[in-house]
């Protein structure tokens, strides 16, 4: 064969690759949608972990709305915790792991409660406990990345979603609130939420869902998701949808009550009972189907690829370039 021949072969190869590459038909069949399978069986074997975390003052029915999304008694409160307990006079982290196995796989959840917050008299800086907490766990997160010798798999502790409460006031975002928000969105996916959305007519609850956009806007605070970090124009139209409708106006319980020959879980009020999970009487469908079934995986990815990539750039920037770091550094990020 000729080089020319040869030369013309190679062209025509390449050519064929590309026409496939963009999209035209096989010969026959190869199995590259496998790989989903692959993961799949993957996964159900280990597992993975998901860690929210819950921030608003006491009495929003924090852990309740957690139990119920997850549809089990996964939070602090529900794991020993004591009704005599006093509201801490600063802001404390404490956290309780539970492993939730649905069809066959398994999650490990941590719930990761911010008791203190928001209920002083003085509450300067009590986002500070909450914002160095959630650097420790990047930073346990780098130490075992950058190790000669690492674990197969590094335990990933960083927080994956904030789960913010915003009191049903009806009138607009406290201070503590914007500074909160504006503080640590740049370091955790903050998902604001309306707590005991019931307390209000819904009339009363549209104009407060719509001071709170205008306000988030005006103070230019990024929640989750980030308009930036839509992937393509489904992405776009699909998360659009989902901040035209933030912050979710919510109603938690785990009581359940007969309504229609069915049983729901719902509140009992002197005018009926407010189901959780009809979109009719509160949001609260709409958070768990954005939270657990459509972006699971994508809170984790950002966290992962841009919040703890961002502070994993400005850390190893600081210690003088990559290295591995050994368990006796307790070298503290200044962020």
């Amino acid at each position: 064969m000729t080089k020319q021949h040869e030369n013309h072969r190679d062209m025509n190869f390449s050519h064929t690759v590309l026409k496939q590459s963009g999209g035209s038909t096989l010969l026959g069949y190869i199995g590259i949608d496998t790989i989903i399978e692959q993961m799949r069986k993957k996964t159900m074997k280990t597992g993975f972990d998901f860690n929210i975390m819950v921030v608003g003052p006491s009495g929003l029915g924090k852990s309740t709305l957690v139990n119920t999304l997850f549809k089990s008694q996964v939070s602090r409160k529900s794991a020993g915790w004591s009704r005599d307990e006093k509201i801490p006079k600063t802001v404390e982290i404490k956290s309780v792991s539970h492993v939730i196995e649905e069809g066959g796989v398994k999650m490990k959840l941590t719930v990761v409660d911010t008791p203190g917050f928001g209920d002083q008299i003085n509450n300067d800086n009590c986002w500070e406990p909450i914002s160095k907490y959630i650097n420790e766990q990047f930073e346990k997160f780098l130490k075992e990345e950058v190790n000669i010798t690492r674990k197969k798999r590094i335990p990933d502790t960083r927080v994956h979603c904030c789960l913010y409460f915003i009191p049903p006031t009806g009138h607009s975002l406290r201070q503590l609130d914007v500074e909160f928000m504006k503080r640590l969105s740049h370091s955790v996916n903050i998902i604001p939420v309306i707590a005991k959305s019931d307390t209000m007519t819904v009339e009363e609850r549209q104009e407060f869902k719509q001071r709170v956009r205008k306000e988030l806007e005006m103070n230019g605070i990024e929640f989750y998701p980030q308009k930036e970090f839509d992937d393509d124009i489904e992405d776009k139209s699909d998360n659009d949808k989902i901040r035209e409708m933030m912050p979710f106006a919510v109603v938690g319980s785990d009581k359940e009550y007969q309504v229609n020959g069915k049983r729901v879980l719902g509140r009992k009020t002197a005018w009926g009972i407010i189901e959780v999970e009809n979109p009719n009487h509160c949001e609260f469908a709409q958070l768990r189907d954005f939270l657990i079934r459509s972006h699971l995986q994508d809170l984790k990815e950002v966290t992962h690829n841009i919040h703890y990539e961002t502070y994993r750039a400005k850390r190893l920037n600081d210690n003088g370039g990559l290295h591995p770091i050994t368990s006796n550094d307790t070298q503290e990020s200044n962020l």
